[in-house]
């Protein structure tokens, strides 16, 4: 095959690119000069070579990480601003009081080496994924093109390049056949870049069309957008709204706690003249459990646990909270080929227009088939059905050749026949060849209606670079391809739909028959249909186009991105999923991206989401756990909150009345572990559906303040009560066990409400709390430990009563606030 030089003149190669410019501060160099192109190897470095620049270090060594080393691991989960609080109160503890009081602090060592373990489990299953996952260039070496790992490529190698592939290093073009690069993960400019031999190619860019080679000229550190893919494809923790919420959640907690510690701790050491160690035992035993302690390490387990499972189904997510997001998706856009259908296709019938011999078409296809080295999958079905070495094909010679080009939608080769005759043709969608009135579009349209796609041969006049090559082309032949469905699709599309998602099938076939496709596949409004070039141009009226319609054709690269825009204008929440280099630009805007594994590298490159195991069918999977994590943690959040609540409310009641603090930490300790901790944890991993809601803060806080109110007020009326009605010795045990009594049963009614909807497992969990308690109440040493002794009768009952009045309040309050607010 001879390949067209891009050098020549002509409208394809409107003059040389511009360099390439980073806008990323003063930690990159904006420009460096590139060398001079280098003398071209066609045939790549020699075996020897290789080895002698590894020698000399001249290897692309940039550690790229799919997650945190395990040393960060440990230091995040470790040095916190609370484990720092509670382990000073910990040693102090250690020093003043019996082990009992102290157990609080080895309940934060196990809930850092449980956050410890499940992240450095994250950890080992996303770099698992990551290799599997990870893009392998193809590289010229002693005249032979094999894939090797990024890190392998040396400098000076000879890097071939296709639709689709990313330039993983810098270098200059050394072959070039109708190349362009998108430089807009680099510049943000959307417009490819046309590519000629000398031309400068940066890291970071990917090939839209054509094909070509270049020599890596700076490999490492070197390269000029090493940081850049370095810091894109590290584990990250980015923005969520529920990580960021609790961040806001921890620092009002911060703002009440430390006036408030300071009063108690006057209050206990100054003001009330009691026996000191037993003083700072209190003291402490009231700051505690003002710190949520165990709601970030159930946010991390939580999402390390569902980056695990996620990870048995072959997903792969690339950043942590694209689980959440995912989950308050609410618009759904398709990329037809390689999602609702599989890669590949079969051309089922030939139909030659106007007269033209079927003998002859059938030579022209075969010889188009073996005019791109990188066939798309159209163009593959084609080589399957008529492969290279049939008919005259020894005799038939590819002069010229033009790729696919997503935003031209047809490609194009130049043969010489047999005969010697000079031939054009173009191999394209019929309704872009095709005038509009053409009568061929009739029967197009039968065709489409079935859910096939039909592609138009037609030969052209002129060169086949010339300007206008498609007008007046004249038809010769429909390919009639039909598409193999995903047997999964269907039962996906059903789940969004169930699921009140909506889903837009966005492609850049004709619409028609992507809807008829979308039809068999039983998605909603299949039938309303818009080709894209009809679709108006303002980003209002586009949303309300795309609001009404679910199926889209003929969309070009930047549509897919303004469409994207105009949902999300609108306040949708919006995810993207395709496999092709053109639907990089939509999936880099959406708020999620998800890629197929086989996809390009470009879009698994972009994407937050690779579904490994290519199957749409993973992407219930991935909302589902989204739903969990978020509606556990709201749920656990509110617990979490309530006894921060109800603890810096009796702290301040303490100050107020200069009494004495009613709790020993090892009372707390208790209670937290039976009426939160354990709970906790199994609600947090519990299976749930509900529909993710914004605004977490304002959600948790509507329930726990309210709680933690009644809570408290229960509490400290208790304590009052009791203070009148014990005396003598003995009497703060006394009143402190009946304080205790009150406040477990109204934190255990909290329990019971968030535990809500109720299954057999739940029902158990409940009782298994309360079971806890009963036996601590009624074994002796147990009773002596956790200096828990019920005096009388009239007292703990009096207890109960309060504590049932503050449970029938909680109803009350629950109740109004879901219907004042919404759950």
């Amino acid at each position: 095959m001879t390949q067209r030089a891009l050098d020549s003149s002509g409208e394809q190669t409107p003059g040389p690119s511009r360099p390439t410019m980073i806008d990323a501060g003063a930690e990159l160099d904006p420009v460096h000069p590139m060398e001079p192109p280098p003398a071209r190897r066609p045939d790549g470095l020699s075996t020897a070579e290789v080895a002698e620049r590894v020698a000399r270090g001249e290897v692309n060594d940039v550690p790229v990480r799919s997650s945190r080393s395990v040393t960060e691991i440990v230091r995040a989960n470790v040095f916190t601003r609370f484990n720092l609080i509670i382990g000073v109160l910990w040693v102090i503890m250690l020093f003043v009081a019996p082990i009992q009081d102290s157990l609080f602090g080895f309940v934060i060592v196990a809930n850092t080496g449980i956050g410890i373990i499940q992240e450095w489990r994250a950890k080992k299953t996303l770099d698992s994924l990551a290799v599997i996952g990870e893009a392998k260039p193809t590289v010229r070496r002693d005249g032979v093109a094999a894939e090797i790992s990024t890190s392998e490529i040396v400098l000076g190698d000879l890097v071939e390049l296709g639709p689709g592939d990313k330039v993983v290093v810098d270098g200059t073009v050394s072959e070039a056949d109708s190349l362009e690069i998108d430089e807009s993960l680099l510049t943000g400019e959307a417009d490819p870049v046309i590519k000629r031999p000398g031309d400068p190619v940066m890291s970071g860019s990917f090939v839209v069309a054509g094909g070509g080679a270049f020599t890596a000229t700076k490999v490492g550190r070197e390269a000029y957008a090493a940081q850049l893919a370095e810091e894109a494809s590290r584990f990250t923790l980015v923005h969520s709204e529920l990580r960021s919420g609790i961040s806001t959640i921890l620092k009002y907690v911060t703002w009440m706690m430390v006036p408030t510690a300071i009063g108690l701790i006057i209050s206990q050491l100054v003001v009330k003249d009691n026996n000191f160690k037993e003083s700072v035992a209190r003291t402490v035993g009231g700051i505690v459990p003002m710190i949520p302690e165990g709601l970030v390490l159930l946010t991390s387990v939580a999402f390390a646990i569902g980056v695990v499972r996620l990870g048995r189904k072959q997903c792969l997510v690339q950043e942590l909270p694209a689980i959440e997001g995912l989950a308050r998706v609410d618009v759904v856009c398709l990329d037809k080929t390689g999602t609702l259908t599989e890669g590949g296709m079969d051309v089922t019938e030939v139909r030659p227009l106007n007269g033209s011999d079927e003998a002859y078409v059938t030579q022209v296809l075969r010889t188009f088939g073996s005019s791109d080295p990188r066939p798309n999958a159209s163009l593959q079905a084609i080589i399957d059905a008529y492969p290279a070495g049939g008919g005259d094909a020894e005799s038939w010679t590819v002069t010229d050749a033009m790729p696919f080009s997503s935003a031209r939608k047809y490609s194009g080769a130049a043969f010489t026949e047999a005969d010697g005759t000079d031939s054009v043709w173009l191999l394209g969608a019929p309704d872009v060849l095709l005038s509009e009135g053409d009568a061929t579009l009739t029967e197009i349209e039968q065709l489409n209606e079935q859910g096939l796609r039909v592609l138009l041969l037609a030969r052209a006049e002129g060169e086949l670079d010339a300007p206008g090559a498609a007008a007046g082309a004249a038809p010769t032949a429909l390919v009639v391809l039909e598409q193999r469905l995903r047997p999964d699709a269907g039962d996906t599309l059903a789940y969004f739909a169930d699921q009140n998602v909506a889903t837009k099938v966005i492609s850049g076939d004709n619409a028609v028959s992507v809807g008829a496709v979308a039809g068999k596949l039983g998605l909603a409004g299949a039938e309303n249909t818009l080709d894209a070039r009809r679709l108006p141009t303002d980003p209002d009226e586009m949303a309300t186009a795309m609001e009404e319609n679910a199926v889209f054709g003929r969309v070009t690269p930047q549509q897919k991105r303004d469409m994207v825009a105009a949902l999300q204008s609108r306040g949708h929440t919006v995810a993207m999923t395709g496999d092709g280099v053109n639907d990089v630009l939509a999936l880099k805007d959406a708020d999620i991206g998800v890629s197929m594994g086989s996809g390009s590298e470009a879009t698994r490159a972009v994407a937050q989401i690779v579904l490994l195991n290519n199957s749409f069918a993973t992407l219930p999977s991935v909302v589902a756990e989204g739903r969990r994590v978020i509606g556990n943690i709201t749920r656990v959040a509110t617990l979490f909150l309530t006894k921060t609540v109800y603890s810096v409310l009796l702290a301040i009641l303490v100050v107020c009345f200069q009494v004495e603090y009613p709790f020993l930490p090892r009372h707390l300790t208790l209670l937290s572990t039976l009426t939160i901790g354990v709970p906790a944890f199994f609600l947090a991993l519990a299976p749930n559906k509900e529909r993710a809601q914004p605004h977490f803060v304002r959600r948790v806080m509507r329930y726990a303040i309210p709680s933690g109110v009644i809570a408290a007020a229960a509490t400290f009326a208790t304590y009052l009560v009791a203070r009148h009605h014990y005396s003598g010795e003995g009497a703060l045990e006394a009143e402190t066990s009946a304080a205790t009594l009150t406040l477990f049963l109204v934190s255990m009614w909290v329990l019971a409400i968030i535990a809500r909807p109720y299954t057999w497992w739940r029902v158990g969990l409940v009782a298994a709390m309360g079971l806890g308690f009963l036996i601590v109440l009624v074994v002796p040493w147990l009773q002596d430990f956790f200096a828990l002794k019920l005096v009388g009768a009239p007292m703990p009952w009096t207890a109960v009563g309060i504590a049932v009045a503050a449970a029938a309040l909680l109803e009350f309050t629950w109740r109004w606030v879901g219907r004042r607010f919404g759950m």
